[in-house]
């Protein structure tokens, strides 16, 4: 079951650079934005599935939850900045 876990992982790091593709070389700063979003939420993904194969998830939860809030602060921080310019 772990390699299943592992393939999945596999996967979405690599959907999450195509994503970091999108958030540096995106024509607007929206898709920029957008991208950089992308990548912060296939991030908790992945934090949670390395819980998964760790066997730790109960501290990959906790982890994940904090990065996602971290995310989520610095998506509404960089929106605000880009509304005021």
């Amino acid at each position: 079951m772990k390699e299943f876990f592992l393939a999945i992982a596999v996967i979405v790091a690599f959907l999450c650079l195509l994503s970091l593709y999108r958030g540096i070389r995106g024509p607007t700063v929206f898709d920029r934005l957008l991208g950089v979003n992308v990548v912060g939420t296939k991030t908790v993904i992945l934090l949670l599935l390395i819980g998964i194969i760790y066997g730790r998830l109960e501290l990959f939860v906790d982890i994940s939850l904090v990065y996602a809030i971290l995310n989520f602060v610095g998506i509404l921080a960089f929106s605000k900045y880009v509304e005021s310019k």
